[in-house]
């Protein structure tokens, strides 16, 4: 049996991709651009020095940039998911990251591996995009996820603002000093905008449907109906806050019953990969007696496609629509 390091050296140099990418970008924005930091980033910046209209229009273009530069060809496909990360890189920065993380890797696998060349050159390629895609997708999730978790209580304390006195402007003033981020800048975006004459119900529609949120839809339908036909703004609130937590809730109950069987259809579907690959680890020759026989490349034709009708299927039992 001969066992050969190289799949852990590719995998060591995906793993070192993903952490550069991480680094790179915390050391040109600093901590203000994380997701869990207290201070949201919008006062950070102010802070700093910044006057309101510059702040408002360094995050104005952050959070559109990306989508602006759909056109750019294969960048489209990380477009939206760099749109919802909210990543300050611009789409320049990213493909020219790209480039460098691409280069990095293929010195690793030169260093580590015995590979040809044109496959040192596919493969640190792979590497350069897959890895800031999966970083940004992963950004993405998290950011969503941390907005779904903080609009309920960004709401409860509009209502709370709204119900002692203070008019909408100033209760979502009030979000974006008191919540963090993410939803802390947005709210104090909206309320900068909203300052220098822009509708607030058409700022709380363009955050949703940048955002791509549901929850935050219903909350800019919600003040646009009462600018338009009047009402009890606090009382309308205050139920939506109930719908988006009782909403959340259940979400979070499905993705609790559904996790048992997610974990098995991953499995289900990583497990014939892996044991291929072990196999042409612990014994390359495996298959050396069948490869050039007829049946072989049919075969693999059809296990291949019953592994995707498989992923396919145990994607569709588990995602549940609520």
């Amino acid at each position: 049996m001969v066992l050969t390091a190289e799949p852990l050296i590719y995998g060591l140099v995906f793993v070192a991709v993903l952490i550069l990418v991480e680094g790179v970008y915390l050391t040109v924005f600093g901590k203000s651009i994380s997701l869990n930091n207290r201070v949201n980033r919008r006062l950070e910046l102010l802070e700093k020095g910044g006057n309101r209209e510059q702040v408002l229009e360094q995050l104005r273009k952050e959070m559109t940039q990306h989508i602006k530069s759909q056109q750019i060809p294969l960048y489209s496909l990380l477009a939206s998911k760099a749109q919802k990360a909210n990543i300050a890189f611009t789409p320049t920065q990213l493909i020219m990251l790209m480039l460098v993380l691409s280069a990095l890797a293929f010195i690793g696998l030169t260093v580590g591996t015995g590979a040809s060349t044109p496959i040192r050159i596919g493969v640190s390629l792979a590497m350069g995009i897959g890895g800031v895609y999966v970083w940004i997708n992963g950004k993405a999730k998290k950011r969503i996820s941390m907005l779904e978790e903080q609009l309920p209580d960004a709401v409860e304390l509009m209502v709370r603002s709204l119900r002692v006195g203070h008019p909408f402007s100033s209760a979502v003033q009030i979000v974006s000093k008191e919540v963090a981020d993410p939803l802390g800048t947005e709210m104090g975006m909206i309320a900068d905008e909203a300052a220098y004459g822009r509708d607030m119900g058409e700022c709380l529609k363009a955050m949703a449907e940048r955002i791509g949120m549901q929850d935050l839809r219903f909350l800019a339908v919600a003040v646009t109906i009462q600018q338009q036909s009047g009402g009890n703004l606090a009382e309308i609130l205050d139920g939506l806050a109930k719908v988006i937590r009782a909403r959340f809730k259940l979400f979070r109950r499905v993705k609790a019953i559904t996790a048992e069987a997610k974990w098995s259809g991953m499995f289900l579907s990583g497990f014939p990969l892996a044991a291929l690959l072990l196999i042409n680890v612990a014994k390359p020759d495996y298959y050396d007696g069948v490869k050039d026989t007829p049946a072989f490349i049919p075969g693999c034709l059809i296990v291949g496609g019953f592994l995707a009708a498989n992923i396919f299927v145990m994607r569709t039992l588990v995602n549940i629509k609520v």
